[in-house]
C-alpha cells in the first residue's frame, strides 16, 4: 500500500476540503489532534454518570426510533447496542468505493471526536487504525433514505468494529473478526450509546457527495480545456472572454472562467490569425461558455462550502454537551447534503451538455469550416459521427439522472421518521453522472484535436498545446475509420485526472 505523503493531522470540526481531497485520493496515515481527546472523555463521563444514577435518556438505555420509549435494564444495555447495529446491517448492493470508504472512516471519526457523542476515544482510534491500514469494511450501497443519519451502511461498517460483517484487507474480503485482529484489535463490546453514535450520521451521503464534487471539479478542469481546443479548431473568437463583459455582469464564476480561459489562450497564434474572416458570433456553446460554465462553478463552491460543513459537523443523535446536557434533535437529517448533490448533478449535466453540442459543432462542416465529421475522406469512412451519438446518449442520460431526488420522501419506522432527505442515493448517482460527462468531455477533446490539425500552420498557446501533447499520447490522429472505444476509454480517464494546469485549478475549491 502506497502512502500519500505527509500525514494529515484531523482537527475536528475545522478539516479542510483539501485535506478531504487528499483523504479520497489515495492512503494518507491520519493523526487524530491530541487536544479532541478530553471532549471524548468529558462527553463520555457524561454518559457513564447518566447510567449509573438511570436517569432515562434516549439512545442510552431506551429504545430507538418508535421504540424510543421503552427503558432497557442496565445488564442488557451492551445486547441493545450490539443488537441495534446487527438489525441495521440491512444494505445492499454493490459495496462503495475504497476511496469512498476512506473518506467516510474519516469523517465519522472526525465527527465522534467533536465529543459530543459519549463514546470511548478508543473507538475513534479503531477507525482511524482502519483507514491507515487500508483495512475497509465492506459497505453496500444502497438501503439509506438520508434520514436518521445513513443507518444501513453505517451499521455495516460498525460491524466490523465488533468483529461481524466483512472488510477487505490487502484487496481481499475477509469476516470482520479477522480485519480486526489485522491492526491489532479484539473486536468492542459496545458500551451505552455506542452502537448509536455510530450508525446515527451522514458519513456516508457526505463522502458520496464529496467524491461527486470532487470528480466534478475534475471534469470541469477538462472541460474548459475542451472549449478552448474546440475555439482554436474552429478559429473561433476570444472577445466574448474580455474581462470588461464579464465584470459588468458581476457574478463570481463567469468571472473567474473568463479569466481562466484567456490565460489558456494567452500566446495562441491561431486568434490574430483570422480578423477578418467574416464569422460574426459564435455559437452559444463557444461563446457563453463563462456564463454556463462559470455557473455551474458557483454552484459547486456552495457545496463545497456546505459539504466542508457537514463533513465537520457532529451529526450523531442525542448529543452530549459540556455541561452534562444530552439533547434529542435532528442534526442526522441531511438534507443539507441531498440539496448540494442535486445542485452538484445540474452542474455536472450541464458541463456535458454543452460539450456534446460543441462536439456537435466541430462535427458540422457548414458551422465549423472543418471536413464533415472530422475525417478527409467521408463517406467510406463515417469519422466521429457515431462517438457524438455515444455523447448525445450520455447528455441525455445525465439529463435524466440529474433530476432532483431531494423532492423525494418516503417514511419510515411507522410514520416516526416522516420525512427523509434521500441524500444518500442523490450523492450516489454523482458518480455515474461524473463518468458520464467525463467520456463526453473527452470525446469534445479528442475532436477538438482532431479539428487542430486539419490547419497546423500556427501554433496555439503554450497551454493548449501542451494538453494537445498530452491529447496525442493517448489517442492518434484519425486517418480513417478505426476501432475508437478504447480512444474514447483513454480519453475519459484524461477528463478524470486531477493534474491541471494552475489557471484552472485556482479557481476551483477542492484546489485552493
Amino acid at each position: 500500500m502506497t502512502q500519500n505523503a505527509s500525514p494529515i493531522t484531523l482537527h475536528p470540526g475545522r478539516v479542510t476540503l483539501a485535506e478531504l481531497r487528499r483523504i479520497h485520493a489515495g492512503p494518507v496515515q491520519l493523526v487524530l489532534d491530541v487536544s479532541a481527546r478530553a471532549g471524548l472523555q468529558k462527553s463520555l463521563a457524561t454518559v457513564q454518570r447518566i447510567v449509573d444514577e438511570d436517569q432515562v435518556v434516549y439512545g442510552i438505555n431506551t429504545g430507538f426510533g418508535k421504540l424510543a420509549s421503552t427503558k432497557i435494564a442496565h445488564e442488557r444495555l451492551a445486547e441493545l447496542q450490539r443488537n441495534l447495529v446487527l438489525s441495521h446491517s440491512v444494505g445492499t448492493g454493490d459495496a462503495l468505493a475504497d476511496d469512498v470508504v476512506r473518506l467516510i472512516l474519516a469523517t465519522k471519526a472526525i465527527s465522534l471526536a467533536r465529543g459530543h457523542s459519549g463514546i470511548r476515544p478508543e473507538i475513534v482510534d479503531a477507525l482511524l487504525a482502519m483507514a491507515n491500514a487500508n483495512v475497509l469494511p465492506v459497505i453496500p450501497a444502497k438501503g439509506s433514505v438520508g434520514a436518521s443519519g445513513d443507518l444501513a451502511p453505517l451499521a455495516h461498517l460498525a460491524c466490523v468494529l465488533i468483529g461481524e460483517g466483512q472488510a477487505k484487507v490487502d484487496g481481499q474480503v475477509v469476516p470482520g473478526a479477522e480485519a480486526m485482529r489485522s491492526i491489532g484489535l479484539q473486536p468492542f463490546v459496545l458500551g451505552p450509546k455506542e452502537g448509536l453514535a455510530l450508525l446515527n450520521g451522514t458519513q456516508v451521503s457526505t463522502s458520496l457527495a464529496l467524491a461527486g464534487l470532487f470528480g466534478a471539479e475534475s471534469v470541469f478542469a477538462a472541460a474548459l480545456v475542451a472549449g478552448c481546443l474546440s475555439l482554436e479548431a474552429i478559429k473561433g473568437s476570444v472577445k466574448p472572454f474580455d474581462a470588461r463583459i464579464h465584470e459588468a455582469r458581476g457574478q463570481a464564476g463567469q468571472i473567474a472562467v473568463a479569466a481562466a480561459v484567456r490565460a489558456l489562450l494567452d500566446g495562441s497564434a491561431i486568434d490574430p490569425s483570422h480578423p477578418n474572416c467574416g464569422r460574426v458570433q459564435d455559437p452559444y456553446s463557444i461563446r457563453c461558455v463563462p456564463q454556463v460554465m462559470g455557473a455551474c462553478l458557483d454552484n459547486l463552491h456552495h457545496a463545497a462550502r456546505v459539504l466542508t460543513i457537514e463533513a465537520n459537523a457532529a451529526s450523531d443523535n442525542p448529543l452530549v454537551f459540556e455541561n452534562g446536557d444530552v439533547i434529542s434533535g435532528g442534526n442526522f437529517h441531511a438534507e443539507p447534503v441531498a440539496f448540494v448533490a442535486d445542485i452538484i448533478a445540474l452542474a455536472v449535466a450541464e458541463i456535458g451538455a454543452i460539450s456534446e453540442r460543441r462536439l456537435s459543432l466541430l462535427l458540422d462542416p457548414g458551422l465549423s469550416g472543418l471536413p464533415a465529421f472530422l475525417i478527409r475522406d467521408s463517406g467510406v469512412n463515417s469519422g466521429f459521427m457515431i462517438a457524438q451519438v455515444t455523447a448525445a446518449a450520455l447528455a441525455a442520460e445525465n439529463q435524466c439522472l440529474a433530476n432532483p431526488s431531494s423532492v423525494t420522501s418516503l417514511p419510515t419506522s411507522a410514520n416516526q421518521e416522516d420525512h427523509v432527505s434521500m441524500a444518500t442515493y442523490g450523492a450516489r448517482r454523482l458518480g455515474d453522472m461524473v463518468r458520464n460527462a467525463a467520456v463526453m468531455v473527452g470525446i469534445e477533446a479528442m475532436a477538438a484535436a482532431q479539428g487542430m490539425e486539419f490547419d497546423r500552420a500556427l501554433k496555439s498557446s503554450p497551454l493548449v498545446e501542451e494538453q494537445f501533447a498530452a491529447i496525442r499520447q493517448r489517442v492518434a490522429y484519425l486517418e480513417q475509420d478505426r476501432f475508437l472505444a478504447t480512444d474514447i476509454e483513454a480519453m475519459r480517464e484524461w477528463a478524470q485526472q486531477s493534474t491541471w494546469p494552475a489557471a484552472l485549478t485556482q479557481c476551483l475549491p477542492s484546489f485552493a
